[in-house]
């Protein structure tokens, strides 16, 4: 019997495919850090169930946990495994709608969400499609290119480009939007896009889900900048 030379993806398949993990997997794409009650909470388990999962989670290298004292806090390794997630919710199935608040929060993911740590839904892929237009990116492959006028643009509205670029990852790769079927800014660039958008206040985070919300300021802001209607 030969041995194959690969990675073993089924061992990582398994991690992503029991439901439980698969719900606590979904709720870290906001980016934030999560105790076990709060996961297990999103996703109808006890917290001991939870903390058994996420151990699994961690040792698979899907999570990473941070200890504040007494308390433990859980997110997602890194930006690559959000961007498997993202990749895996396009082709999935979308639930079955059961109540008036399902319906609404997903017509809040699907207007505007982080996906991870960066914007994701009808603003993300706005943002993007705007810039694309406007001639301040070109997509090449799986990355985004800024071009002069694309820097001089990021310049303008107020974002260190020299201190972006000299973080350790991507600086603006194209990840695939779920909701949109199509790419929204992602990498370092777009990180520094959606916390300039917070200090703003043109977005504020919604609670219980990874949704934003748009504030009047925002929609003057996105409109006069990305000519974008909200």
């Amino acid at each position: 019997m030969s041995i194959s030379p690969n990675p073993n993806i089924a061992e990582i398949a398994a991690l992503f495919g029991e439901t439980s993990r698969a719900a606590i997997l979904t709720s870290l794409l906001d980016g934030r850090l999560h105790t076990a009650s709060d996961l297990a909470y999103r996703a109808g388990i006890t917290p001991q169930t939870a903390s058994f999962h996420l151990g699994k989670l961690a040792e698979g290298g899907l999570v990473s946990v941070e200890k504040h004292g007494r308390h433990r806090y859980y997110q997602l390794a890194n930006g690559e495994v959000a961007s498997l997630l993202e990749s895996f919710l396009v082709i999935s199935p979308q639930p079955e709608v059961k109540s008036l608040k399902q319906s609404a929060q997903m017509v809040m993911l699907q207007k505007a969400r982080t996906c991870y740590d960066h914007l994701a839904g009808k603003l993300g892929v706005g943002i993007t499609d705007s810039m694309l237009d406007s001639g301040y990116l070109k997509k090449d492959g799986k990355e985004f290119v800024l071009t002069e006028a694309g820097v001089q643009f990021v310049i303008n509205f107020g974002l260190d480009l020299e201190s972006i670029k000299r973080k350790r990852r991507s600086l603006s790769h194209a990840c695939l939007d779920w909701s949109e079927r199509s790419y929204h800014l992602a990498g370092a660039l777009g990180n520094q896009f959606m916390q300039h958008f917070f200090d703003l206040g043109w977005i504020t985070p919604l609670p219980g889900i990874r949704a934003v919300k748009v504030t009047d300021q925002g929609k003057a802001g996105f409109k006069q900048y990305f000519n974008i209607s909200l």
